[in-house]
């Protein structure tokens, strides 16, 4: 999904992520990923015995990256700070989700300046997700 530079400055980050589909298979990969670091695994581990709520999540996590990134997609779940209230998220845990993110972007062929674009998302949401 390599873009020329023409595309990337004309093209919203929804559409640069590959719209919902494209989005859809990102969501996918993070979660694989997620369930397989060793740092984080064991927040995500236990959704594997739930799977409609793993399904759900999901559904929220690709709704939420689709509207956070321009797309015409309403995102209906809770807010950050609700979501994550009680999980206590660290610094090294953030990262660990940062970089899965980060990795599987690179996976998928993302081109840099999406790729900033969705790290700078990340870092804004942060404060709103760790430690709550």
């Amino acid at each position: 999904m390599t873009q020329n530079p023409a595309t990337v400055t004309s093209a919203s980050l929804y559409e640069r992520l590959g719209e919902v589909e494209g989005i859809t298979l990102i969501v996918d990969d993070v979660i694989e990923a997620h369930m397989n670091n060793p740092v984080i695994k064991g927040i995500f581990i236990p959704y594997k015995d739930q799977p409609e709520r793993l399904a759900s999540i999901r559904q929220h996590t690709i709704d939420f990256f689709s509207a956070g990134s321009g797309g015409p997609v309403e995102y209906k779940g809770r807010d950050m700070p609700a979501t994550h209230k009680g999980m206590a998220i660290s610094a090294e845990q953030y990262m660990c989700v940062m970089d899965d993110i980060m990795s599987v972007l690179e996976e998928h062929g993302i081109d840099e300046t999406s790729k900033k674009d969705v790290l700078a998302i990340l870092w804004s949401l942060r404060k709103m997700i760790m430690g709550k």
